[in-house]
């Protein structure tokens, strides 16, 4: 008796392999980081083993260029995001001068407090795709099979979430 065969994976999916060093080279020069390039390759590689690329793909070499491309965009877009994050959040903060002192340590729960009020006014399932994504590190990807959503969807959540902080003004951020 023979061992039942795996399926063969979409001829696209066979493509992707074939013309990787091709692929991840556009995505090294599009990431400018070699490490990035990889997770761009791995997460285009779990894209097109879990979808049916459109029928009737001409080029799938070009189609397969394609999606690393848009990975390689949402990658930059992200990370872009989260300096512009990072860099409002230092702003004024001299990161030195927090010692952890018990008056520090009273002014960050006040802190917290302030944006779990902020963030109790959004709809529950953004409140939950901005605390899965910024607060536990999860991709966005993550979040979106976690919440039965689209990953689109998450970013939008997660924008709406970012722009209600920013808006707050118990955070002295009002716009």
């Amino acid at each position: 008796m023979t061992a039942p065969q795996s399926p063969s994976p979409h001829p696209v999916v066979a493509d992707f392999i074939a013309h990787r060093p091709l692929l991840k080279r556009a995505a090294w020069r599009w990431m400018g980081d070699r490490d990035l390039a990889d997770d761009v390759m791995q997460e285009a590689y779990m894209k097109l083993m879990q979808s049916t690329p459109p029928s009737g793909v001409q080029q799938p070499v070009a189609y397969c260029m394609r999606v690393v491309q848009h990975l390689c965009i949402d990658h930059l877009r992200r990370r872009k995001t989260e300096q512009q994050l990072r860099g409002e959040a230092d702003e004024g903060l001299d990161l030195e001068a927090v010692t952890g002192t018990p008056e520090h340590q009273a002014i960050g729960r006040q802190l917290l407090q302030c944006v779990d009020r902020c963030l109790r006014g959004l709809p529950a399932r953004t409140r939950q795709a901005f605390v899965l994504h910024r607060v536990h590190g999860h991709t966005q990807q993550e979040v979106a099979q976690r919440l039965g959503v689209s990953t689109p969807l998450v970013n939008a959540m997660v924008q709406d979430a970012m722009r209600a902080l920013t808006r707050c003004p118990e955070l002295g951020r009002s716009n």
